[in-house]
């Protein structure tokens, strides 16, 4: 979450107009995350979260995305759920900009993660691959393989500036992603941003997940990928083979891996890291001064992506043979 675009009293006022919420008591701007404008909103009737859709949110997508938390929440998943307006309809417009209320979660993120939290997510993921099977709305993963060099040629000419030699390494490493991505892995509805302030918790247990603007339809273990890169390493940027066998496990103990996801997941684990050094590359470049975000480091994800590209087996994340759920 972030703030990219202000609004102003009237605004609101205007915007709430069309729903019965009652006044707005108070609209404080959120920091965190990088994508979309989000305000937590006080109103007569409770507290949500009202969020103006920019940047990578394509206005198009949106009944995708509104839909699926819906459909995720009708099968058990916990998430926020669209207010409707008094017309019937989930989605309007403020400051110029697509904009939907939803509904507050309580709970807190944890910002250093333990081997539970681990294992609760893991578990999650997969529920939540089960939960969205029968959604049928689909939407392609717009940040995928094919992707990735595209929008990386909207950093090179400056990728050094953050890195020199940097621009060399990740070319380099799209020529192998690109020949070697897999083809026929089980697909599905995947979050594909399942980071740890994406995932709430209260009292230690799991109380809900967010943001699901770049969910999409992917391989489901490409999916775990991201969360094994999210969850599993430690601040000196060393990966907790602990953490990953917690992850692994309570993802495995709800749904299997076949053999050929458990032999693309450290390939999957190097791309997952190659989209969010990307992403954050460019955000790292472009970000306008004085929004209010907080910009994420890219070589943070450049770490990781070598690491991955020494794992040769699903064991180097923590989980032996005689494991594996096939």
């Amino acid at each position: 979450m972030a703030v990219y675009t202000e609004i102003t009293d009237d605004d609101l006022a205007g915007f709430l107009a069309g729903y019965d919420l009652g006044r707005a008591l108070s609209c404080k701007g959120i920091a965190e995350g990088v994508e979309n404008s989000n305000y937590l909103l006080r109103t007569e009737r409770g507290t949500f979260i009202l969020t103006l859709y920019e940047k990578r949110t394509r206005e198009e997508d949106l009944p995708f995305f509104l839909g699926l938390m819906q459909h995720l929440a009708a099968r058990g998943i916990t998430c926020p759920q669209p207010v409707k307006a008094r017309d019937g309809g989930a989605l309007g417009r403020i400051a110029g900009r697509p904009a939907t209320i939803v509904t507050f979660l309580d709970g807190v993120w944890v910002k250093r993660p333990g081997v539970s939290h681990c294992r609760q997510v893991g578990e999650a993921l997969a529920a939540l691959h089960d939960a969205g099977a029968d959604f049928a709305i689909p939407r392609a993963n717009a940040l995928t393989v094919g992707d990735w060099r595209p929008l990386f040629e909207l950093s090179k000419p400056r990728a050094d500036e953050v890195l020199p030699g940097l621009a060399a390494e990740i070319e380099a490493e799209l020529d192998h992603l690109e020949a070697h991505w897999p083809r026929d892995l089980p697909r599905g509805v995947i979050h594909a941003d399942l980071f740890c302030d994406n995932v709430f918790f209260l009292g230690g247990q799991l109380s809900g997940l967010i943001d699901f603007y770049f969910a999409c339809n992917d391989f489901l273990a490409y999916d775990l990928a991201i969360c094994l890169n999210a969850w599993c390493f430690e601040p000196d940027h060393a990966f907790n083979a602990t953490k990953g066998r917690a992850m692994l496990s309570g993802y495995l103990a709800k749904r299997p891996l076949s053999e050929a996801e458990t032999a693309a997941l450290p390939l999957l684990a190097r791309g997952s890291a190659m989209r969010f050094l990307l992403t954050r590359l460019y955000d790292w470049l472009t970000t306008p001064e004085g929004a209010l975000v907080k910009k994420k480091d890219p070589l943070e994800y450049l770490r990781k992506l070598r690491f991955h590209r020494g794992v040769a087996s699903i064991a180097a994340y923590g989980l032996p043979p005689e494991d594996y759920a096939i």
